[in-house]
């Protein structure tokens, strides 16, 4: 496989692996010029206009374009904040802490030329509360930041005031939903709220807010150098620029690689990660974090495009939160749904009936079935109650029974059984093909 990754994001940590996160390594790879060029040009509306013609989608999993995000924010109304999402409790998605952990500085020079655009003169950065090291690095970087005439007061003489603040996040994997986030944020219990209203309109301490994810806004300093439509250049149709994906599982050389959305599932697979251990076949991957229902190891499902909407349409699948977990030919996908069902009923915030109850009861059905003490009837059941949280999951389009679409998000493994394991499925719990 002759494909290459397309550093844009990682290209400092890559290039100066030795001290990507300090201040002086991120001063000599070129930190914060584009913010200053922004500062001295004076026009937060040619910023939003870059990124709108970047066609940047955020990073964070739902795919929606940035620059329509932030025109939902009402005119006139101040203050309003910029949240970013570093919470990252996606199982086996990596990315976003390698980015605060190696290359903060990039991370506050798009934090500032977000806030800039927007409008806002405070920032909040929700952090994983388990990434000690990325902490203490980030709000290293702030300070150095602040000390360098980049934040605080009067930036660079602009007249521009700017902070940021790091929250950090207690372990609950709602809260990387942006309204449980915010809810988080102010001190509640981190639960979805119901919308509308929308962030925008009322989000943190009812102000309007915008939230981006890690890597969404460490893409911002580049677009504006750039420029938005040299960066729309990169990628294929609506899915541009480049994406981090992390890959593992049963890989040879598992990690994060940044490549140009629209190559295949096969260039990042076979390419970069190397193939399948003992060069075994794959069985079945999970393309877009845990959440996403599965692909198998088909030609057709292998040479797929990196492309968000083409694989959402083709194959009711997403690129998501970019982890790709792949699976070789010696895995029980009931155990891997019994294990991904596990997570979701373990996390689930318990506001909605439907997800609160049944991401509990599908584990336990899974459980069961995995574990040799399957019964006739757990097909069945499994659709009933997935039903009830996602009706329609199974044949697409679909809704959803709650606020949030983490109990959906539990439905996927079963609707992937029933696509492409059924018969497995069911000769494991006594019934004929």
């Amino acid at each position: 496989m002759s494909v290459e990754e397309r550093r844009i994001v990682t290209r400092r940590l890559h290039e100066r692996p030795e001290d990507s996160w300090t201040i002086d390594g991120a001063l000599a790879s070129g930190a914060y010029r584009v913010w200053r060029e922004v500062l001295r040009t004076g026009d937060p509306a040619a910023v939003q206009e870059q990124v709108r013609l970047s066609g940047l989608r955020g990073r964070g999993g739902a795919g929606f374009p940035t620059a329509q995000k932030w025109s939902f924010l009402p005119e006139g109304r101040y203050p309003r904040y910029l949240v970013v999402n570093g919470d990252e409790g996606e199982p086996s998605t990596f990315k976003d802490r390698m980015l605060v952990e190696r290359d903060p500085h990039q991370l506050v020079e798009g934090i500032a030329i977000a806030s800039y655009a927007i409008g806002c003169n405070l920032a909040f950065v929700y952090l994983r509360g388990e990434f000690a090291l990325g902490y203490e690095r980030l709000t290293q970087a702030i300070a150095d930041a602040r000390s360098h005439g980049f934040l605080g007061r009067d930036v660079l003489g602009s007249g521009f005031d700017l902070d940021v603040v790091v929250h950090r996040g207690a372990g609950a994997y709602i809260c990387g939903e942006e309204t449980a986030l915010i809810e988080s944020l102010e001190g509640e219990r981190g639960m979805p709220r119901i919308r509308p209203p929308f962030p925008a309109v009322e989000g943190l301490y009812a102000k309007p807010t915008v939230v981006n994810n890690v890597e969404t806004l460490s893409t911002l300093p580049h677009i504006v150098e750039m420029g938005g439509e040299e960066y729309a250049k990169l990628g294929v149709n609506r899915s541009t620029g480049t994406r981090i994906f992390s890959v593992s599982g049963h890989v040879k050389r598992p990690g994060n690689y940044e490549v140009e959305l629209g190559v295949t599932f096969r260039d990042l697979v076979f390419g970069l990660a190397g193939g399948i251990r003992d060069d075994r076949a794959v069985k079945f991957f999970i393309p877009g974090g845990a959440s996403s229902q599965w692909l198998t190891g088909s030609d057709e499902h292998l040479d797929a495009p990196l492309d968000m909407d083409f694989v959402q349409q083709t194959y009711g699948v997403m690129l998501g939160s970019g982890a790709v977990m792949v699976f070789d030919d010696t895995t029980d996908p009931l155990l891997v749904a019994w294990r991904l069902a596990k997570f979701f009923a373990h996390e689930s915030c318990g506001k909605c009936t439907p997800c609160r109850e049944g991401t509990g009861w599908i584990e336990k059905v899974l459980y069961r079935m995995a574990h040799g003490m399957g019964r006739p009837e757990d097909l069945d059941l499994l659709f009933d109650v997935g039903d009830n949280i996602s009706p329609g999951v199974v044949n697409a389009p679909f809704t959803q029974t709650t606020i949030c679409p983490l109990g959906p998000s539990v439905v996927s493994s079963i609707a992937s059984l029933h696509r492409y394991f059924r018969d497995e499925v069911q000769a494991r719990v006594g019934v004929s093909a």
